[in-house]
């Protein structure tokens, strides 16, 4: 331990995020980050929690509804299976605590609401792979003008 000059202690190397939030989707940039939170969360004993936000679905859409509905729970499924395949090939050596949530929404809506109610500590996200999200803003933008917790955009 260590004092500053104010009289009061300060612990080097015991304060860290306790929670970290990653959107995943099963794009490449959202796999990217993943892999670098799971990576921040091993490296601080963070508990990483991945979300996947499905989509809404409007029951009156054309009658679609049902089929999409099925379909994001499918990707969800998908998404965590592969995460827990890439989790038994780190091994028994890499000490990872994880879950997994999904909410319903926008991007940015269930990732904010999964941080919220996570108390997260740090959000991370893969850069967005979308042209059109130049003109209208990103799902990091979004979260980084939110200033709610510390954003990292992984490219």
């Amino acid at each position: 331990m260590t004092e500053n000059n104010t009289g009061s202690a300060f612990e080097l190397g015991t304060d860290g995020p306790k929670v970290i939030v990653v959107g995943v989707d099963g794009s490449e940039s959202s796999w990217r980050a993943a892999a670098y939170a799971a990576g921040l969360a091993r490296r601080q004993r963070s508990l990483l929690a991945m979300v996947y936000v499905q989509p809404m679905v409007m029951a009156s859409s054309a009658g679609l509804g049902v089929p999409m509905a099925e379909a994001t729970s499918q990707v969800a499924e998908e998404i965590v299976a592969q995460v827990r395949e890439a989790i038994e090939r780190m091994g028994e050596t890499a000490t990872l605590r994880w879950e997994f949530h999904t909410f319903a929404g926008d991007p940015f809506t269930g990732l904010s609401q999964a941080a919220d109610e996570l108390r997260a500590d740090a959000v991370v996200v893969g850069a967005s792979e979308q042209a059109g999200h130049r003109i209208i803003g990103s799902l990091a933008v979004r979260l980084v003008k939110a200033a709610r917790w510390p954003v990292t955009v992984v490219p």
